[in-house]
């Protein structure tokens, strides 16, 4: 009897618009060729540049054709391998990336865009991984942020933000992060100082600094230059939110260099997060049949760390998020 092939469930849209342009199609899964490997997916994270594709709102990739992909991050098992890759036998658990596509039950991938899972990073964190903290940890390189430093992050409490925060206090910076109130005690309970957004602003984080401020990292897009001008951060040291869109789309080319490059920075992430240097908060988990409801979640900025739709998810039913409640009785 012939065997019968793999099919995979892979999300994409054939127009600009919200989630609910995506839609669930089923393909035949080629045999991997020579340098390839099939994964099935077990976990994928959802990111605000993949909202910012495909509502045309990010236009660098408006010549791609139609239909498209979905999703950059992903974690799974392989199920098989093309002629000449080695260290990724049938079986084995690892964290990948893609430009486009990871929104799937099975992905078909150079074995480059791969690196093992460690056995102690949960799924759920694996599959989250890729490009919040890729570029995390692309920015404080850049920045060369190190023990002498007094940085403050704003957003610091979102995917990007809060690797950083916990990524630069790692490397011995004193780390100041911008948020609202609600997100304090979780900054703090990472080791960050938190101050409010809002007027003011400059005048506390002097105050939270008890010294000079040496460099700044913009995630939230308002007033970021301005209020680094204020504390007197060098501009060779600021990094605003366009500086972050720009790292993200490199972080999302499928040339050979650039994908050896990101497997690099993801292949060190998974080291940092076997090591609990960082600890990826899931605030949300997802089938991945409800991939809408997941990006209208992450479209509402409340979600802390990510937000991951899961393949295997246990049980069917939805538990209420503490970050609901705690809106509901503001």
């Amino acid at each position: 009897m012939a065997k019968k092939q793999v099919q995979t469930g892979t999300f994409e849209y054939e127009e600009f618009g919200d989630a609910d342009v995506l839609h669930k199609r089923m393909h035949p899964v080629a045999s991997p060729g020579a340098g390839e490997v099939c994964v099935e997916v077990i976990s994928t994270g959802i990111n605000h540049m993949e909202v910012f594709l495909r509502n045309g709102n990010e236009a660098s990739w408006v010549d791609d054709p139609w239909p498209r992909g979905s999703g950059s991050d992903f974690a799974g098992i392989v199920t098989a391998t093309g002629a000449g890759v080695t260290g990724f036998p049938r079986g084995a658990e690892v964290i990948g990336h893609v430009r486009t596509g990871a929104h799937a039950t099975h992905v078909l991938v150079p074995s480059t865009s791969l690196v093992l899972k460690p056995r102690n990073v949960s799924w759920e964190v694996a599959g989250g991984l890729y490009l919040a903290g890729a570029t995390a940890l692309e920015t404080l390189d850049d920045l060369r942020i190190g023990a002498a430093d007094t940085l403050v992050v704003s957003a610091a409490a979102g995917a990007v933000g809060s690797i950083e925060v916990q990524l630069a206090k790692h490397r011995g910076a004193k780390v100041i992060g911008t948020c609202g109130e609600r997100n304090f005690d979780y900054l703090r309970q990472l080791g960050i100082t938190p101050v409010k957004y809002g007027e003011g602003m400059p005048e506390r984080i002097s105050r939270a600094a008890q010294g000079p401020v040496t460099a700044f990292i913009d995630n939230f897009g308002k007033d970021g230059r301005d209020i680094a001008d204020a504390l007197g951060v060098p501009e060779t040291r600021y990094r605003s939110s366009a500086d972050r869109r720009d790292v993200e789309l490199k972080l999302l080319q499928d040339d050979p260099e650039s994908v050896a490059h990101g497997s690099d920075l993801l292949a060190r992430l998974a080291d940092l997060a076997d090591r609990r240097a960082f600890t990826l908060l899931i605030s949300g988990l997802y089938d991945l049949d409800d991939i809408v409801e997941a990006y209208e979640d992450l479209a509402r900025l409340h979600s802390r760390g990510k937000i991951v739709l899961g393949t295997r998810l246990a049980a069917p039913y939805r538990t209420q998020k503490a970050r609901d409640v705690h809106d509901a009785m503001a």
